[in-house]
């Protein structure tokens, strides 16, 4: 995706057009942008942060993992329990 055409989402974004925020979502999945679901997820988007514990879960970032545990995300929780109960 180019770089006008990101810019673009994220101001459709900011202005709560929810189309924008899901593709926006389904491109950083895809490209495994952590950082980029990672705001989005902070920003409240329970999808945003459905995704993050997906990919987090698929590369074994511990480290995020613990992180979305801590906050509370049960579903975090229970994929770090899993990866870590050797």
């Amino acid at each position: 995706m180019s770089e006008p055409h990101h810019a673009g989402l994220r101001e459709r974004a900011a202005k709560g057009d929810r189309d924008a925020v899901d593709e926006l979502i389904e491109l950083a999945g895809e490209r495994g942008d952590l950082a980029e679901l990672r705001r989005l997820g902070d920003l409240g988007y329970r999808d945003a942060v459905d995704e993050l514990v997906q990919r987090a879960s698929e590369l074994d970032d511990l480290t995020e993992l613990r992180r979305l545990a801590e906050e509370g995300n049960a579903d975090a929780a229970d994929v770090l329990h899993e990866l870590t109960e050797e």
